[in-house]
């Protein structure tokens, strides 16, 4: 099985920064697309941002000039840089994989714990 395990959620203030850590571990064989959604109270989940194997990258127009999104394909990490936080983007943000434990295994989707994010003065 895969598994994925988020870290770096907190409470800060408007205006800081945080980084968020995903790192997929267990039995990989590939893994593509990486991705970070986010649900805040009463919300559908939303996608955040996500970045394939090659490194092209897609945002949400809510979190563009704001946040980054990068990874490390030797570590099976991928990482949210989020820069001038907002109270409206504290949710609950979740790791997402599209990945392989095995050659004969299709592509799955798999999902970390999550991670809260808070933003408040």
């Amino acid at each position: 099985q895969l598994q994925l395990v988020e870290s770096g959620g907190d409470l800060v203030q408007p205006g800081e920064s945080l980084r968020l850590s995903c790192a997929a571990s267990g039995s990989i064989f590939s893994i593509g697309a990486m991705g970070w959604y986010r649900q805040a109270p009463e919300n559908k989940r939303e996608l955040v941002a996500i970045i394939i194997t090659g490194g092209s990258t897609n945002y949400a127009d809510s979190v563009k000039g704001r946040f980054t999104i990068s990874r490390d394909n030797a570590k099976n990490t991928v990482y949210l840089q989020m820069n001038s936080l907002k109270p409206e983007d504290t949710a609950v943000y979740y790791c997402n994989v599209l990945g392989r434990i095995s050659s004969v295994q299709s592509v799955r989707s798999y999902w970390g714990q999550g991670t809260q994010v808070t933003v408040s003065s």
